[in-house]
């Protein structure tokens, strides 16, 4: 006989803590992880079909998923784990996030709560749920390895606050929630690298708050824009030194546009902008995170060289 402190029945009741945790996460959320399949267009004489997760966040049947799961769907059919189906309607997409909103007719749905992404911390389990058959769920259970990472979307602009994951993600997963042990979404699931195996990357939650009251509210999500076209350039090693500059490489206006935030800020082709807000920048992609994932309205004040001259000019920015 054991005795009741021994490493085996300690190890046991971890096993047991653990084990039962994971079950009433996912016997919280499961009912509201659906399947969705996707009639294609694929450009070919014979159309595609996709599958894909989703996860209903309003009784009323508002559903997140990605948007490389509908992307091109002329239709999409969602399947909850009851067994019922249903039609559905794309009410938004958002490819910089990877994100999209559908929506079927029904009500009294079982759904899950988007939580405070902020709150995530590494180490912390984690539980991905997917929906690829269409009648139960497909749970894989991990630790947050990583936060904000930044991967491409399949428009090839970066997506920030990615939490990253030891769960290993399959495409018929992407698109379902990850949780925390409270069972609150914590971010998407998406599967769109194809060599990331061994890992799961997922869309923040908060992130996906935004998104989703943007596209319920206009259909789109509205980000910052200034109005310039830049490219990322070297900085003279002479001019880094000068300046005590701590990156080798800024952001060069090419142009700006005519009636723009930039153009009312009095910004300039030539204009080299060395940090947004005060924070150092090294390239188009640092903008396009300190600026593109911004609400219409927000103001920044660029630094900027201008004919060797450090310059600070604040910019208010529109919608794109």
């Amino acid at each position: 006989m054991n005795h009741p402190h021994s490493p085996i029945q300690e190890d046991k009741e971890l096993l047991d803590a653990y084990s039962n945790s994971v079950i009433s996460v996912v016997e919280k959320v499961g009912p509201s992880v659906v399947q969705i399949l996707t009639n294609k267009n694929t450009g070919q004489p014979m159309q595609g079909q996709g599958i894909g997760s989703g996860v209903i966040i309003t009784p009323d049947g508002f559903i997140l998923t990605n948007n490389h799961v509908v992307h091109n769907a002329q239709s999409l059919e969602v399947s909850l784990t009851t067994g019922a189906s249903f039609p559905a309607e794309i009410v938004g997409t958002d490819p910089a996030t990877d994100l999209a909103l559908i929506r079927i007719l029904a009500n009294g749905l079982s759904y899950a709560e988007l939580g405070d992404s902020e709150k995530v911390r590494v180490g912390q389990l984690v539980i991905a749920i997917g929906n690829p058959y269409g009648f139960q769920s497909t749970v894989s259970t991990g630790v947050v390895s990583a936060l904000q990472r930044s991967m491409r979307s399949t428009e090839g602009k970066l997506i920030e606050n990615v939490i990253q994951t030891s769960v290993p993600l399959n495409p018929g997963n992407s698109g379902g929630p990850l949780v925390d042990s409270r069972g609150k979404i914590i971010g998407i699931n998406t599967a769109i690298i194809a060599m990331a195996q061994g890992l799961g990357l997922a869309v923040s939650s908060n992130t996906a708050t935004w998104v989703v009251s943007e596209l319920i509210s206009v259909g789109r999500v509205r980000r910052a824009v200034l109005g310039i076209v830049a490219k990322t350039a070297s900085l003279p090693v002479q001019v880094q030194k000068i300046y005590k500059l701590k990156l080798p490489t800024i952001v060069e206006i090419i142009s700006v546009q005519k009636g723009s935030p930039a153009a009312h800020a009095q910004l300039e082709k030539g204009d080299l902008i060395i940090a947004v807000n005060g924070k150092s920048i090294a390239g188009v992609d640092d903008l396009n995170r300190e600026i593109g994932l911004k609400k219409a309205g927000t103001e920044f004040t660029l630094r900027i060289l201008r004919n060797y001259r450090l310059k600070d000019i604040t910019v208010t920015s529109l919608a794109n």
